[in-house]
């Protein structure tokens, strides 16, 4: 179930539906959310459709309702309609919770519009502060190229959402510098060389590179790479946990620019690679979305800043 609404009876509870990314409300629950009588927005959606607006086949189903009558429960097929209907029904509705409503959606539009994204207030309440700090905070630290968007910005405060609270610590220099595991995993630059050239079978498969993808500039770039990760400094790893190792890996990768063509993909892959490989591989919090937006975020970072692009990297391992 999923609040979207608050009207002044009370919140308007809907059917979430988030494998299609929608949700579904029936007559009697649009009816209460915009203060009409169910008849209304039956007329509002016949139209809709009348006027094709809206294709029915692809914005209503069916949904079976228990009710309770006469001391008997009875089963009945109610007609849902999607999101969209849900909108478009609410801009029609002549009625000033109807007016609230479009209020509410226009302003959740234009915020989306110019800011990238918007905020469910309800759900953040005790920490909305924080959070608008943190957005802020990623804001500045994104590079004038404009390359990092609000979008990449906001999977990288996704993927922070558990700690945001930690990310003043960019700016006082005091980001994590080691990881949590310890244990010893390793590999040679030729392994890496042999998974990284079926990345580029795969992709040249598919037609998302060319012949120039995972060619290094200088023989032994990725041994180079490789060495830097696993060096030592009296006897022991100068970066002793798989977390700093993976971090690094990703860090190099990206910006020592070993390829001719193809550092941040083979640099993303290379890292999921050696943190699977390592076991510590969290896929629900590096999604697809957050990797992408966490590579490009290091690929655009100023070098200067190395030490502390590693530290969010280990902040977000940790």
């Amino acid at each position: 179930m999923m609040i979207i609404y608050q009207s002044k009876t009370g919140a308007i509870e809907l059917r979430g539906d988030f494998t299609r990314e929608t949700l579904w409300a029936n007559r009697m629950q649009m009816s209460e959310m915009f203060g009409v009588n169910p008849q209304a927005v039956s007329k509002h959606i016949q139209n809709i459709y009348k006027e094709k607006e809206l294709v029915r086949k692809a914005t209503s189903s069916k949904m079976e309702l228990v009710q309770s009558e006469s001391g008997r429960k009875v089963r009945r097929q109610v007609d849902i309609y999607n999101l969209d209907v849900l909108i478009s029904v609410g801009y029609r509705i002549s009625s000033k919770t109807g007016t609230k409503f479009r209020q509410w959606a226009t302003r959740t539009l234009h915020s989306h519009i110019v800011d990238g994204y918007t905020i469910n207030k309800s759900r953040i309440a005790k920490n909305y502060g924080a959070f608008l700090k943190v957005v802020e905070d990623m804001k500045t630290l994104l590079p004038p190229s404009g390359l990092v968007d609000a979008t990449n910005a906001m999977e990288l405060v996704k993927m922070f959402a558990n700690t945001w609270l930690s990310l003043e610590a960019y700016d006082k220099s005091s980001l994590p510098k080691s990881g949590a595991t310890r244990s010893q995993v390793d590999f040679t630059a030729e392994e890496m060389r042999e998974v990284l050239e079926k990345l580029k079978q795969d992709l040249m498969t598919k037609g998302e590179a060319t012949s120039l993808f995972g060619s290094e500039r200088v023989g032994q770039s990725v041994a180079g790479i490789v060495g830097n990760i696993f060096q030592t400094f009296d006897g022991k790893d100068l970066y002793q946990t798989v977390e700093e190792k993976a971090a690094h890996l990703l860090y190099f990768m990206v910006k020592n620019h070993p390829y001719t063509d193809g550092n941040k993909r083979s640099g993303a892959f290379s890292f999921i690679w050696f943190l699977k490989r390592a076991g510590v591989l969290n896929p629900a919090r590096l999604t697809p979305e957050a990797l992408t937006a966490l590579t490009l975020f290091v690929a655009e970072s100023n070098p200067k800043d190395k030490d502390k692009m590693v530290g969010l990297v280990l902040m977000l391992l940790n």
